[in-house]
Order: C-alpha cells, then sequence, then structure tokens
C-alpha cells in the first residue's frame, strides 16, 4: 500500500471512529463475553464468501483442548443495524465496504468503551475484503487474542493474591500476577505447584526450574522429558502409583515467542494422569533464569470435566504472560553496574 492510499485508510478510520475521547469523558466499561467478537457485515457478506473466510479464521479450533472450541464466539451485526448497545462491546470487528480504491486494516483501542480492541478491514469488494482479512490473519487474531489476555492481567493485578509471589521470586527472581483464589499448594526448592480450586474446575500453574544444559534447552523432547520428570516426582493422582503426565494422544507443539522483552518457548498441549481418567490442556512458558543457569517453567493446566475450557485455560495462560523480573534486583543491580 502506498503511503497516499495509506493516509487516506487512517483518515477514513479516523471519521468512523474519532470523537471518542476529544470531549475528556471517562468511556465506559466493555460489554460482552470472554472471548466474543461482535462482526460488522451486511447479512448477505455473513452468508457468502466473505462471512465464510471471517468464521474459518476467527472460528477455527482453539488448539489443544481435548473437546473442539472455537478461537472466538462470533455475533454478526448488519452494518446498518449496528447501534449503540453494540457500540461498548469488548471486540469489535468492522468491514466496510466501499467503491472507493481504499483498503487496508485499521487498529483502534478504546474507541467508545474501555478496554475495548476495534479493528476495520476497508476494501472495494466483499471478495478483496476476504483477501485482506487473510493476509492479514495473524495479526487480527493476535489484537483480540492480546486484548483478552491484557483485561485478564488488569483484572489479576487490580485482585492480586500478594501471599503468592515472594515464594515465586525465591525461586526464579521474578512471578506473574495471581488474582485472589489461588493458593500455594507446594514449595520445594525447585517447584511450586500453585492453583485455584473450586468444585467441578482447577486452574494450576506449577512453577519449577532445573539446571540449562549446553543445546537443546528449548526442544520440544528436552522440554517435555523436564516436564514429566517433573511432574512424576511433585504431583500424584488421587490413587498410589498415579501421577501427572504429558498425554501423548496428540504430539504437542512448541512456538518461540517474543513478548514485551522477554522470549521464551511456549509448549501446547494435553495432560493426563498415569493410571487413571483424568486429563485436559497444559500451556507452558520456558526460557533462561536471569544469570543463564537454570531453565525456568510456568505450566498452566486446567481441569474442567463438566465445562468448556477455552476461558479456563486463557485465564491461566494471561497470568503466565504476566510474569514480570523482580523490579528491585533489576535496580540492584543496575545501580552496581555504574
Amino acid at each position: 500500500m502506498n503511503r497516499t492510499r495509506l493516509f487516506s485508510v487512517l483518515a477514513s478510520a479516523v471519521m468512523v471512529f474519532g470523537g471518542c475521547k476529544g470531549n475528556g469523558t471517562l468511556l465506559p466499561n466493555v460489554s460482552g463475553k470472554a472471548g466474543e467478537i461482535i462482526v460488522a457485515m451486511d447479512k448477505n457478506d455473513w452468508d457468502g464468501n466473505l462471512g465464510s473466510t471471517t468464521r474459518t479464521i476467527l472460528a477455527a479450533d482453539y488448539p489443544f483442548l481435548p473437546q473442539q472450541e472455537p478461537l472466538f464466539s462470533l455475533s454478526n451485526v448488519p452494518v446498518t443495524g449496528f447501534a449503540d448497545l453494540f457500540k461498548v462491546h469488548r471486540n469489535l470487528l468492522f468491514f466496510n465496504i466501499s467503491k472507493s480504491d481504499q483498503s487496508g486494516v485499521v487498529y483502534k483501542n478504546d474507541v467508545w468503551a474501555h478496554p475495548q480492541c476495534v479493528i476495520q478491514v476497508t476494501a472495494p469488494t466483499s471478495d478483496s475484503a476476504a483477501v485482506i482479512l487473510k493476509e492479514n490473519s495473524e495479526r487480527i487474531i493476535n489484537s483480540f487474542e492480546q486484548a483478552e489476555r491484557d483485561r485478564i492481567i488488569a483484572n489479576s493485578i487490580r485482585y492480586e493474591e500478594h501471599s503468592i509471589p515472594p515464594a515465586v521470586k525465591e525461586m526464579t527472581g521474578g512471578s506473574p500476577h495471581f488474582p485472589s483464589g489461588f493458593k500455594l499448594r507446594k514449595k520445594t526448592s525447585d517447584f511450586l505447584w500453585i492453583s485455584d480450586d473450586k468444585q467441578y474446575v482447577t486452574q494450576g500453574v506449577f512453577i519449577y526450574r532445573y539446571p540449562a544444559a549446553e543445546n537443546d534447552n528449548f526442544s520440544m523432547e528436552n522440554i517435555i522429558a523436564h516436564r514429566d520428570a517433573a511432574l512424576r516426582e511433585n504431583v500424584p493422582g488421587m490413587f498410589e502409583n498415579t501421577y501427572m503426565i504429558t498425554s501423548d494422544a496428540v504430539t504437542p507443539a512448541v512456538n518461540y515467542i517474543r513478548f514485551r522483552g522477554r522470549q521464551f518457548a511456549e509448549t501446547r498441549g494435553l495432560w493426563e494422569v498415569y493410571n487413571d481418567f483424568m486429563g485436559g490442556p497444559f500451556v507452558s512458558h520456558s526460557f533462561y533464569s536471569k544469570d543463564g543457569q537454570y531453565i525456568i517453567v510456568l505450566d498452566g493446566f486446567v481441569y474442567a470435566p463438566k465445562y468448556d475450557k477455552r476461558q479456563y485455560l486463557r485465564q491461566v495462560e494471561a497470568i503466565m504472560y504476566s510474569f514480570e523480573w523482580d523490579k528491585a534486583d533489576e535496580e540492584e543491580n543496575g545501580n552496581n553496574e555504574k
């Protein structure tokens, strides 16, 4: 896209989104369910190729869940029927099909509510909009995913369980933000078990470390071998000779991520209890300790046999994404370097 066209697209977005904060008034809180996106698109397009492409991308299967669940729950609203009721929804995806030569994607936050994610796709035709959506699918998914994650993190910080971080920092040099409800269930020199246990749902995070090797620290095989060793030793099942392990029903997958200055290997898969019938999804973050001598692992899991698991896993994953190195240590190190 040339600079003139880019400016035109941005100018178009200002006309659509402008004026949301200019009067200095506070924005209302967002509405809608977690993981839901309002898609503003004419019904003919929703029933046609553009709608099909949108559902294929944004309602694809959430990875590594025991049952099929979509990445996001989509609700269609015709553009002409987009009333004030929908303006305060947490996630909005607009399709602006215009006869002009303008095309592109505009990303906005907090347009009519807070904390809100608004994305507009502009194109001259419905088919060209579908092409633009495909070309920008990764960033669009990541934008909505990050918006969901940031809301959870903000809530975790607001209602933080302050008794947990000291134990985590003692072992790792940093800590995620755990919301109220989470308790420290087990503590050793190299392993922590933190969980929120309700009647039918358990959300947990294991935090453990092991000495870093010279190479292959972040290969899938190495990550899973250390995971299974740590869980076998520290996470027994309800009966004798039962313990948590990584399920071999599906092969785990590893992605290498850089997020707000941190680099880590993200591993997704399924867990089960050896010699028992319990199981569910897990996601872990593996990264070097500050001194490089250890591999630190934040390993989140969900057990919710009666319910869908997408949102429970998102909540646990967001906690792990909230990890921060201890600021006191960083300041001390910085002063020592002066």
